[in-house]
């Protein structure tokens, strides 16, 4: 990755808001399992690992920074959530089977729509920055 670039991605990141923030990491971790899913299917083990390995870092840090004080339901339901999908990336890892994998990415996909919508509705009520 070039200098320009990197400096670009790194106050992108920095000047984000965590509404931003979040559909980011969901996009990563979209990303990483679909690359997964395509070494997978290459049966190349080191980038599934790899691959994996970076979802399902970025799960833990979405299931650690829930604030289980807002909504106590909700954040028990998306601890869940996120449970299941890194239980599904780690059985993807040892098994070498997609179907895991795609399993946590349906999840992943279900929830990045529902962030997505939810601060979409939330911008037009103007309850955060239109620039989230």
């Amino acid at each position: 990755m070039n200098d320009a670039y990197k400096k670009y991605k790194d106050q992108s990141i920095q000047s984000a808001s965590r509404e931003k923030i979040l559909l980011m990491l969901f996009e990563a971790a979209i990303k990483f399992t679909k690359k997964a899913i395509q070494a997978c299917e290459n049966k190349d083990i080191s980038e599934r690992g790899y691959n994996i390995g970076r979802a399902f870092d970025i799960v833990n840090e979405l299931n650690s920074s829930l604030n289980h004080k807002i909504s106590p339901d909700l954040g028990k339901s998306l601890e869940q959530l996120y449970m299941f999908v890194g239980d599904q990336l780690v059985q993807g890892n040892i098994s070498g089977n997609a179907k895991h994998l795609n399993d946590a990415l349906r999840i992943l996909e279900i929830l990045f729509q529902g962030w997505s919508q939810a601060i979409e509705k939330l911008k037009k009520e103007g309850k955060i920055g239109k620039s989230a």
